[in-house]
């Protein structure tokens, strides 16, 4: 029994047809949507690539970009294939067409709901990678003579002004690193000498801050250096008075700003998924209907069209048969005495001459 079965007159079909026309360039735009969501959020990411290890993080936005691409395409040749629909005689000829047509718009648009998936799932890799980049970047700040990393300097500091953070975690993370360049070290003062050889790594540590970590709006001038020391500032305690420095880590704010934006693209896919959707049922509509039509041989009479001729148990049973059976397509039978029904198939009385006819009664 067919699934959803519904009555088209002339004057249905080819307002179906019309509709889909119209729809499938509507289709096109959001396939230049989908292109363009992909290649900001790629371009997004490309921006901040110096604070991010290398990963998939790129697949959501090459997933979205390939997407728009193919569904550009489909849905300009679904454009014509409905506009031709609209005439019997032209339907003749996409006819082979339209079924493997319809597959594969189905798998367009199970891509595209993946792809917006992916953009809900893909929080926890970005994690790890902002987590293992920014704490590589906070690592090298100092190394502003070594080529390939003199820049990291510039771009964290750029990074924490803009997202109004302090290191990767929190403003903590800089008390653990030496963050600031032996070159600006006087190796003659006994503090300093001091401070190194207290370290067993022989590393410069202090519990301050760069300068980029300052809050503007603070009242007060910014404390960067002793900040867990209550008696080097005029009335200031460390535990209870608010630190005029960014107390969000980078990690945080970076993560909270992409995962805003992945948020948003998630749910222009799944609403180009579900226009896409509805586009796909519309042609699967016209091309069952236009198919029974040729059956009937009447394009001016009535025609039914469905989503599946047979029911859903029955249809995935038939498909499954037919993946069991394509590797049998060629094979012939080398053991006696066995045969197998998809394999070796008798022929009927096809070759036979003196098949005897059977008379025409006179009028």
């Amino acid at each position: 029994m067919a699934v959803l079965k519904v009555k088209f007159t002339k004057n249905k079909r080819d307002k179906l047809a019309q509709i889909l026309w119209i729809l499938n360039w509507v289709s096109v735009v959001s396939g230049i949507i989908l292109f363009s969501l992909g290649l900001f959020l790629k371009i997004e990411i490309k921006k901040r690539n110096e604070v991010m290890a290398k990963g998939d993080i790129n697949s959501v936005p090459n997933m979205l970009i390939s997407v728009g691409v193919i569904a550009c395409i489909i849905n300009f040749l679904g454009g014509k294939i409905c506009y031709d629909c609209s005439d019997a005689n032209k339907f003749s000829r996409w006819k082979l067409v339209m079924l493997p047509y319809i597959v594969c718009t189905f798998c367009f648009t199970f891509c595209i709901l993946v792809g917006a998936l992916m953009c809900y799932t893909m929080r926890n890799e970005l994690e790890e990678s902002l987590y293992l980049g920014l704490r590589d970047a906070i690592k090298f700040y100092k190394d502003t003579d070594i080529p390939g990393r003199c820049f990291l300097k510039k771009t964290v500091d750029m990074l924490q002004i803009g997202f109004q953070c302090c290191g990767n975690n929190g403003f903590r993370d800089w008390f653990e690193i030496q963050w600031v360049s032996a070159r600006y070290l006087n190796m003659a003062s006994k503090e300093v000498l001091d401070r190194l050889k207290s370290n067993v790594d022989g590393r410069f540590l202090v519990d301050g801050v760069p300068f980029s970590c300052c809050n503007p709006s603070s009242p007060r001038p910014c404390i960067q250096y002793q900040l867990t020391n209550n008696s080097a500032h005029y009335n200031y305690d460390f535990l209870t008075e608010e630190l005029n420095i960014w107390v969000k880590g980078c990690r945080e704010a970076l993560l909270d700003y992409y995962t805003a934006i992945m948020r948003s693209i998630g749910i222009a896919a799944l609403l180009i998924w579900l226009f896409e959707l509805s586009v796909l049922i519309g042609v699967r509509y016209l091309q069952t209907a236009m198919k029974n039509v040729l059956l009937l041989g009447d394009p001016q009479g009535e025609s039914d069209g469905w989503l599946l001729e047979n029911s859903f148990v029955e249809t995935a049973k038939y498909n499954i048969n037919i993946i069991k059976n394509l590797g049998k397509a060629n094979q012939i039978s080398t053991v006696s005495a066995m045969t197998d029904p998809n394999i070796d198939v008798k022929n009927t009385n096809c070759g036979k001459t003196n098949v005897p006819t059977k008379s025409i009664p006179a009028a």
